[in-house]
């Protein structure tokens, strides 16, 4: 930055400045103390010469002709005090120079990584073929209907209703469209698409662990299941496998024809997953849409004790897994000091750090809450927006 200083004549409102010991070399050499004249010729004091020349540097009183010089015990560190700027004397054109350093940029990253958001899929759909695998598994391993629904409080004081079922379905559907919506318009898109993958994996892994350990009888006495056939072979296996995941683990497609996947609730799962994610990662400015998402996430998992797709238990228990599991997750995420494993971060002691730490090392903080237009057209919609974290 340079300011040029007014020209045009030898006295101007700051009066002027007469140097004696121009030829000496300045007070050093003994030569006369520098005067100051205001506009009207009155004696102006050193301080009021200062005060009415902001844009000189000072020099502790040391004039040289037409520059300042330094004095003897200048030290160029000083120069770092004045506000964070650098400033030079006035060069011989009385030029003053300000030189103001580059700003410090300490903003955090968030790198796509994509090949690491393919990975997470990977171990998602790895691991919803674990849980089908547990489910073959256990059909045949279910109580014969002789065995009566265990005793649950909600249950034994609400009517059946099995319509609902298929309303709880065509909730979850609802649900899980809106919130690939929100994720797929999302700046920060393959973060949080691996995020969801990640979740998920550790979710449907312990569910598949949790059903395989407890069988319990069928908590409906009207739902249909396929017929039993007293053995299991690799393909007998394999073909309800892939059975239950052409139909996305639903019963309203007529896929889900196998009974036992009761500890946890799958379909509570997707339902709170979505409202979390919606509420994380959608714009605050969209409270009606949260407020909808909560509203039709609680209705889902009423509609599922309703139609006694589950016990009471399996809904508790996968709210409770769910939800914490996401909310330490984020937490871990949020702080980059949680990402280290030390002896006071007992967080880090979860069985899945390691793979946590894999995927989200190099993301440097909390994800804003910033939108963009996904596709290459139409170009209208590529512009530039503000942040959108209102």
């Amino acid at each position: 930055m340079v300011l040029d200083p007014k020209s045009g004549g030898s006295h101007n409102d700051y009066g002027s400045i007469s140097a004696e010991g121009e030829a000496t070399g300045g007070p050093s050499a003994g030569a006369a103390p520098v005067s100051v004249s205001g506009p009207a010729g009155a004696a102006m004091t050193q301080s009021d010469l200062y005060q009415r020349q902001p844009l000189l540097p000072d020099t502790g009183g040391w004039v040289t002709g037409a520059t300042l010089a330094q004095p003897p015990d200048y030290d160029e560190d000083d120069e770092d005090k004045m506000d964070g700027l650098k400033r030079n004397t006035i060069n011989s054109n009385g030029v003053v120079r300000i030189e103001v350093p580059s700003p410090l940029r300490d903003e955090p990253r968030y790198p796509k990584e994509k090949m690491k958001t393919f990975i997470a899929f990977l171990t998602f759909l790895l691991n919803m073929v674990l849980s089908t695998l547990s489910l073959a598994l256990v059909h045949e391993r279910v109580p014969d209907r002789s065995y009566p629904p265990l005793p649950d409080t909600f249950l034994d004081n609400v009517p059946t209703l099995d319509w609902t079922l298929d309303i709880s379905e065509i909730l979850i559907m609802i649900s899980t469209n809106v919130t690939v919506l929100v994720i797929v318009m999302h700046k920060h898109r393959y973060i949080v698409f691996r995020r969801v993958f990640l979740i998920l994996s550790l979710l449907y892994l312990m569910r598949s662990i949790t059903m395989y350990v407890t069988v319990l009888p069928m908590s409906s006495t009207t739902y249909i299941c396929s017929p039993k056939v007293n053995h299991t072979s690799v393909a007998i296996v394999a073909k309800r496998v892939f059975q239950l995941i052409s139909g996305m683990g639903l019963s309203i497609n007529g896929k889900h024809t196998y009974c036992g996947d009761y500890i946890y609730s799958g379909h509570t799962i997707i339902l709170i997953m979505s409202y979390l994610i919606i509420s994380e990662y959608s714009p605050k400015r969209l409270w009606p849409l949260h407020w909808a998402s909560f509203v039709v996430s609680a209705v889902g998992v009423m509609f599922v004790l309703v139609a006694r797709g589950h016990y009471t238990v399996d809904v508790i228990i996968a709210y409770w897994v769910t939800t914490r599991v996401f909310w330490i997750y984020h937490t871990l995420a949020n702080h980059s000091i949680l990402k280290n494993s030390t002896a006071n971060n007992l967080l880090s002691r979860a069985w899945w750090f390691r793979l946590f730490r894999y995927f989200e090392g190099n993301v440097g903080g909390p994800l804003p809450r910033l939108h963009d237009w996904p596709l290459p057209w139409p170009r209208r919609f590529l512009a530039k927006h503000p942040n959108r974290d209102s």
